[in-house]
């Protein structure tokens, strides 16, 4: 079957405007992501030429001058002028117990809500959306009272019990999965006479293990970045956080940059480690937690 000359003349034009709005999309993708890659990197890129210069070389150079000399001095004075080991310990032992709290309470409220029927169920998911839409500065002052009042303030359990605390978020994550999970595994195991709290914990919680990692991780960066709870609720040079010990560096009359970039850096590292760590145990339990009904 022949073809008109107008479809010949079309048919080229078609195809190459297709190919040029396909050229187009793909550049402005590359260029926006070229903009989203400046924008993160090249911040960190100037806190890590400064934590490597000295003050006199700081003030006289260009932030984006490479340092003369790639010393760790910077790095020595933040670790000891700031005390970063107590740092360290107080924010994993904020971190590690408010996470596997935060797990534990968040996977059982989830298992509860989505396995049983009772009254005022839609009343309890209603107050953790009103819980969640409320702005968490708008309810402090309360807070702190109460924090205040039981004798938890400037202690590690002040912030400990915020962080523990389960979120509207984390409770929809895990009603995801829970309800991926057949019932008919909860039957098996009532049947053979397993009770409820056996099943959450030999079943149920096991295969929940890649929303646990996932949230483990969004929970930890969190806490480990955080300065607002840990400097309001312990203001003791001895609870200090890795976060709240940049402080030290920061004064009303002087700021040292370059020791507080190399704080900084070495602020990032647990939080880059803990990352690395439980992503692992994502893909790994993306395989161990797959069902088949």
């Amino acid at each position: 079957m022949s073809m008109s000359r107008t479809e010949f003349a079309t048919k080229p034009y078609r195809l190459e405007k297709g190919a040029t709005f396909s050229f187009l999309g793909h550049t402005m993708y590359y260029i926006i992501l070229s903009i989203i890659a400046l924008i993160i990197f090249v911040p960190l890129l100037l806190v890590v030429f400064a934590a490597f210069k000295t003050s006199p070389e700081l003030a006289a150079t260009s932030p984006f001058s490479l340092p003369k000399s790639w010393s760790l001095h910077n790095f020595v004075v933040a670790f000891d002028k700031a005390n970063m080991l107590v740092g360290l310990i107080n924010s994993l032992s904020l971190t590690v117990s408010s996470v596997v709290i935060n797990a534990i309470l968040g996977a059982m409220t989830a298992f509860v809500l989505n396995r049983f029927q009772f009254r005022f169920k839609k009343t309890i998911f209603l107050l953790f959306i009103v819980a969640s839409v409320v702005p968490s500065y708008t309810t402090e002052v309360a807070r702190f009272q109460t924090i205040k009042g039981i004798g938890l303030y400037n202690t590690l359990f002040a912030p400990l019990i915020i962080y523990a605390g389960t979120d509207l978020m984390q409770i929809f994550i895990y009603l995801q999965f829970i309800e991926k999970i057949s019932k008919q595994l909860d039957e098996s195991a009532l049947l053979d006479g397993a009770s409820y709290f056996r099943i959450f914990r030999s079943i149920l919680f096991p295969l929940l293990l890649p929303a646990t990692a996932t949230l483990a991780i969004i929970k930890a960066v969190d806490i480990m970045n955080d300065m607002y709870i840990p400097y309001l609720y312990m203001p003791s040079k001895k609870l200090n956080t890795l976060s709240t010990a940049l402080m030290t560096f920061v004064g009303e009359r002087a700021t040292y940059w370059n020791e507080l970039s190399a704080a900084i850096i070495l602020v990032m590292l647990p939080t880059v480690m803990i990352y690395l760590i439980l992503r692992k145990f994502i893909f790994a339990g993306l395989m161990d937690g797959a069902i088949k009904e």
